[in-house]
């Protein structure tokens, strides 16, 4: 059997441990937080065309948030995504799902980013998830700041698309956080990388709006539900809704305030 190349995240991919860490990180997201969210309408459209999904990055879970909407949401697809490559050699297990190392701020790891980013999109049946602003920044900054690389790539590959994709962690009215994430209208075929720059911080823009409202209106009904996570504050509060829910003859519900359902 021909060894994979070290450098070929296609090649490196297994598919059993993609499988195995998407239960894996959907069990974590189920555990720290209320609710997983997708703001309606939800995912666009593809029509079939290679994908990079880029979004903000507000803080440690926007990867395994990745993760867990490539498995619900694109099933049929491959994901792939960079990494800084320094971290990548710290857990290196990550190249067999889909990672590959990019070095940072160098000519080097830009050259590497546009080579493999074509090759992955060469395939109309991949997706390529990547936090395109390059560091953590909070979800109200504006303008998001992408980083050119993703531009550059987006004008080297006639055909692909780019979804801007908004991510938030609130506070509603529970003890866990919910996570947001909004997905924005497709684009495709700007021209030159300074047509896509302008067009990528327009569209991410655009859609951390759209889902900084629905996130201040605190109203479930606007979002589609894919994951219910942990209800209920535990301990001694917990335990005494219990026993007046029981006392009662009433439903006992783990929630501080019922969701609406209108």
């Amino acid at each position: 059997m021909r060894k994979a190349a070290p450098d070929d995240p296609v090649a490196l991919r297994s598919p059993a441990m993609c499988r195995f860490f998407e239960a894996v990180m959907r069990r974590q997201m189920a555990a720290g937080f209320r609710a997983v969210r997708i703001l309606r309408p939800g995912l666009p459209d593809l029509n079939g065309r290679p994908a990079v999904v880029f979004a903000n990055h507000p803080g440690w879970w926007d990867p395994v948030f990745f993760i867990v909407l490539q498995r619900m949401l694109m099933p049929a697809r491959e994901g792939y995504g960079p990494i800084d490559a320094t971290a990548l050699e710290r857990y290196g297990f990550m190249r067999r799902i889909g990672i590959f190392g990019v070095e940072q701020g160098t000519p080097r790891g830009a050259a590497r980013f546009l080579r493999v980013g074509r090759a992955l999109l060469s395939d109309p049946a991949r997706t390529i998830w990547m936090t395109a602003q390059g560091r953590f920044a909070d979800p109200r900054e504006r303008p998001p700041a992408i980083r050119p690389g993703l531009a550059h790539l987006m004008a080297r590959v006639p055909g692909a698309v780019a979804v801007p994709l908004a991510m938030e962690y609130p506070f509603w009215s529970e003890k866990r956080p919910e996570a947001l994430a909004a997905f924005g209208s497709p684009l495709g075929d700007r021209g030159s990388a300074a047509d896509w720059q302008a067009a990528l911080e327009d569209g991410l823009t655009a859609t951390q709006d759209r889902l900084a409202q629905a996130a201040m209106a605190r109203d479930p009904a606007r979002f589609t539900t894919l994951l219910g996570g942990k209800r209920g504050v535990g301990g001694v509060y917990g335990a005494w809704s219990r026993l007046r829910a029981a006392t009662g003859a009433r439903r006992y519900d783990p929630d501080h305030l019922p969701e609406r359902t209108d």
